[in-house]
């Protein structure tokens, strides 16, 4: 699995989200492009997604931009992710029912890319922006 570069800016923009919006606080994509270097441009084409799946409040006007919809530690990875990228799955066949495959039955291999597949969904899932937040909270401590 490889996770683009959407994928990855999409998890930056809400981090900062995280980091730096409160309830009552917008943060204009202008602030966030500028904090993690990815171009605004770029951002316009992830925000819809995130917006769209009810990730995002956004506020248009002068005082416009964008917060989150729930508290950091209600966001996993995983969920951010699958807006952005769909499953999750190194090869297609660990989902037969959207991409049939005809070796299912005696593929020696399907194990091992359903179990591969189990262990990152399960660390992606139990993995927060809180929890990433609290993490180089404390690196920068030490």
């Amino acid at each position: 699995m490889k996770i683009s570069t959407r994928g990855r800016y999409a998890l930056r923009f809400m981090l900062d989200l995280a980091k730096y919006s409160s309830v009552s606080t917008f943060i204009s994509l202008q602030e966030i492009a500028g904090r993690q270097e990815i171009s605004k441009k770029y951002l316009e084409q992830i925000v819809p997604m995130l917006n769209k799946a009810g990730r995002l409040v956004a506020n248009r006007g002068y005082l416009g931009g964008y917060r989150l919809v729930r508290q950091p530690a209600e966001y996993t990875v995983g969920e951010i992710l699958r807006v952005t990228e769909g499953n999750l799955a190194c090869v297609p066949c660990v989902f037969p029912e959207e991409y049939p495959c005809t070796r299912q039955d005696g593929c020696e291999m399907h194990q091992v890319w359903h179990g591969l597949y189990h262990v990152i969904t399960d660390y992606l899932d139990h993995l927060t922006l809180q929890n990433i937040l609290d993490q180089n909270s404390l690196s920068t401590l030490d």
